[in-house]
């Protein structure tokens, strides 16, 4: 086996482990190790799922499809909210139909309550409350991105070294108001600090100068994967650029609505928001 096949098998059999719950599935000791649907018998809230599927297979998640990899890797991010069970549905290229069960395992979200916020706060006027819905459509557009490269499989790394100043999934509620979970991971780091792609990746936005969160940089990793990078002081990258791991693409900052000087790294499948923690932890 070549080396990058083999690399790419055995991150999708690192990835997968534990038994899969598959229904209606041929006994395993009939069936041959390629021709094996194989998925994790539970995720949690907020996690990158990987599975493992016969060449030729039909994969859907939801209402989309999945589409595997040339060693057979499939991906799908599981929200910070789904109950699950969640059901992956592979059709085989012989037209056989198999479902695996994935048990959702539950997470517990804090939520922090603010009083005394100024109301412009936390609901600015019309015309700053219009900006930010444009620039975040724009964001959102840049997510839609599906193309066949697989640099998810890499083991991700820290973009910076710091202390985790907010997680993913907490939830603030300002003047009674609540507002969206949080988003992503933020990173306490000096102003200035380099912020370095944690896996490859091509640049689909960059853009120095949103109102919520500054300069602002995502980065696709294939298959509906991507990062992006908030508050940047600095942006070393364009759109279209093709980055390598480790390479950096901006620097630490306060810019957009920050307090300090930090970084938020969001990682999202497609509309799907999901906690880069535990897709660190993944690939330890």
């Amino acid at each position: 086996m070549k080396p990058v096949a083999a690399l790419f098998v055995a991150a999708a059999l690192t990835a997968c482990a534990g038994n899969a719950q598959v229904v209606a599935a041929p006994a395993a000791s009939t069936v041959a190790a390629d021709e094996r649907v194989v998925f994790p018998a539970q995720a949690s809230q907020g996690s990158l799922v990987f599975g493992k599927v016969p060449a030729g297979s039909v994969v859907r998640y939801g209402e989309r499809e999945l589409h595997p990899t040339p060693y057979g890797t499939v991906v799908f991010g599981i929200g910070r909210d789904e109950a699950g069970p969640v059901q992956v549905h592979v059709q085989h290229a012989d037209g056989r139909d198999e479902v695996a069960s994935i048990v959702v395992t539950p997470r517990d979200w804090p939520i922090e309550r603010i009083e005394g916020v100024p109301p412009e706060t936390v609901n600015p006027p019309p015309e700053i409350a219009a900006r930010i819905e444009r620039e975040q459509a724009m964001v959102a557009q840049a997510r839609l991105r599906d193309d066949a490269r697989a640099d998810f499989v890499q083991a991700f790394v820290w973009p910076v070294q710091g202390r985790i100043s907010g997680r993913f999934g907490n939830q603030r509620i300002y003047n009674g108001t609540p507002r969206a979970p949080h988003s992503g991971m933020d990173i306490a780091a000096a102003q200035g600090t380099p912020v370095q792609a944690p896996a490859a990746g091509v640049v689909t936005f960059a853009n120095p100068d949103l109102y919520l969160t500054g300069g602002t940089v995502l980065l696709d990793h294939g298959h509906g994967v991507s990062s992006n990078f908030l508050h940047l002081s600095r942006i070393d990258v364009q759109v279209g650029d093709r980055v390598a791991q480790g390479q950096v693409i901006g620097a630490v900052g306060a810019t957009g609505r920050a307090t300090g000087p930090h970084l938020h790294w969001g990682m999202n499948w497609f509309d799907v928001r999901i906690d880069p923690l535990l897709v660190l932890e993944r690939g330890k």
